[in-house]
C-alpha cells in the first residue's frame, strides 16, 4: 500500500498517484488476459518471479567471487521478473473419439449460448501442457531442442517400456474461466507428474527459464472466456456449470501417448490448427515407419552439427586463435601484394 511521506502531500500529487495506480491495474489486467489466452491456464507470473534456487555463498570465497555471485543472482532475479513463457512442451491429442466427443460437447454449449462460440478451442489444438518456458531467440530454441532430446531417455526410464495411456472422463473448470476435460484417476497421472518433473529439471539445467509456481495439474482445455474479451462486456463473466452438466461424467476416450512436442505459443499455427512445432521426441510403442526413421536420423544429425558448431564457436573466441587468424590474414595479403602477376602456389605458406 502506498504511504505518504512525512509532511503530507497535496491533492495534485494524490491525483497523480491514483492515475498511475489505475494505469498500472489496467495494464496488469490486459497482460493477464493475454497470458490466459495462451495454451496454459494457470501460470502465476507474480509468484513465479521469485527465485527458489539461489546458490548458497561459500563464506570462504574471496570478495571478488562473492561480488560475481551477487551480480549473477541480480541478473537471474531480473530475468525471473521478465519471465513470460512463449514455448511449451505438448502432448497432442489425436484420438478421433476424444476430439469428436469434445466437439459434440462444444456444440451443445454453443446451442445454449451462441456467444461462447469464439471461446472454444479448435479440435486441431487439443493437447496437454507438460511444461511452459521462455525461449527468447534462435539460440534459446536450439538449447530447448537439445533439452527435449536429452529428456527422451528419462521418459523411457519412467515408462519402463510400457505404453502411457491417458483416459479422459468428466469436465471441470479453473475458476469458471477455463473449461477442461479431466483425466481419470490412475497410475498414468503419477507417470505424467514424473515426466513433467524430469522435463523441468532437464530444461532448467540447460539454463532455460521454465516451469510455473502452481502445482502441475494435467488437463485438456476445450474453452477459455479470455479468447473473446468482449464476452465480459456483454455480462458473460463465468462459465455456467449448467452448460456442460450432461458431460460431467462422460467418458471421452483414451489417448496413447506417442510423442512430446516443443511448441511455440506465438508463431503461426499449422494448417491443421495445431501449434508451430520446433521438434519432437517419439515415445512408447508406436509402430516405426519410414517417416519416424527419417526424423530420428535428422535429429541425430542436428545434434552432431550443433555440437560441432559449439566447438567451433568456442575455438574462435580464444584470443590466441583470433591472433593467429589476424596474423595469417595479414601475411596472406602481404604475400599477395608483393607477388602480383606471378603464378605462385601459396597454399603451403598459409597452412
Amino acid at each position: 500500500m502506498w504511504k505518504p511521506k512525512h509532511g503530507g502531500v497535496n491533492s495534485n500529487e494524490c491525483e497523480s498517484v491514483s492515475s498511475k495506480e489505475k494505469m498500472s491495474e489496467e495494464f496488469e489486467a490486459n497482460t493477464m488476459d493475454f497470458l490466459v489466452d495462451l495454451p496454459f491456464a494457470t501460470v502465476d507470473i507474480k509468484e513465479d518471479s521469485e527465485i527458489t534456487d539461489v546458490p548458497k555463498v561459500n563464506l570462504e570465497r574471496s570478495k571478488e567471487n562473492e561480488c560475481n555471485n551477487k551480480e549473477q543472482i541480480k541478473k537471474r532475479k531480473k530475468k525471473r521478473k521478465d519471465y513470460q513463457p512463449n514455448y511449451f512442451l505438448s502432448i497432442p491429442i489425436t484420438n478421433k473419439e476424444i476430439t469428436k466427443g469434445i466437439k459434440i460437447m462444444q456444440n451443445a454449449i454453443i446451442q445454449q449460448d451462441e456467444q461462447l462460440a469464439k471461446a472454444m478451442s479448435s479440435d486441431g489444438s487439443f493437447h496437454i501442457t507438460l511444461l511452459v518456458m521462455q525461449l527468447l531467440n534462435e539460440d534459446d530454441v536450439n538449447i530447448g531442442i537439445d533439452a527435449l532430446l536429452e529428456l527422451k531417455p528419462f521418459v523411457e526410464e519412467i515408462l519402463q517400456g510400457k505404453p502411457l495411456t491417458l483416459p479422459f472422463e468428466g469436465v471441470d473448470t479453473f475458476g469458471n474461466q477455463v473449461g477442461f476435460v479431466k483425466l481419470a484417476e490412475g497410475d498414468h497421472i503419477n507417470s505424467l507428474l514424473e515426466i513433467a518433473d524430469a522435463a523441468t529439471r532437464t530444461f532448467q539445467e540447460k539454463g532455460i527459464l521454465a516451469g510455473e509456481s502452481r502445482t502441475f495439474k494435467p488437463h485438456l482445455t476445450f474453452m477459455k472466456l479470455s479468447r473473446s474479451p468482449w464476452l465480459r462486456k456483454k455480462g458473460v463473466k463465468k462459465i455456467d456449470p449448467k452448460l456442460y452438466e450432461k458431460f460431467i461424467g462422460h467418458r471421452f476416450g483414451e489417448e496413447v501417448v506417442h510423442c512430446i512436442d516443443l511448441c511455440s505459443m506465438l508463431k503461426k499455427k499449422q494448417s491443421n490448427g495445431y501449434y508451430h512445432c520446433e521438434s519432437s521426441i517419439v515415445i512408447g510403442r508406436k509402430p516405426i515407419g519410414i517417416r519416424d526413421l527419417i526424423n530420428e536420423a535428422l535429429r541425430r544429425e542436428r545434434m552432431g552439427l550443433q555440437s560441432k558448431v559449439k566447438e567451433i564457436k568456442a575455438l574462435l573466441l580464444k584470443p590466441e586463435i583470433q591472433a593467429k587468424i589476424r596474423r595469417e590474414l595479414f601475411e596472406g595479403r602481404f604475400i599477395n601484394n608483393s607477388n602480383q602477376g606471378n603464378d605462385v602456389d601459396f597454399s603451403a605458406t598459409l597452412t
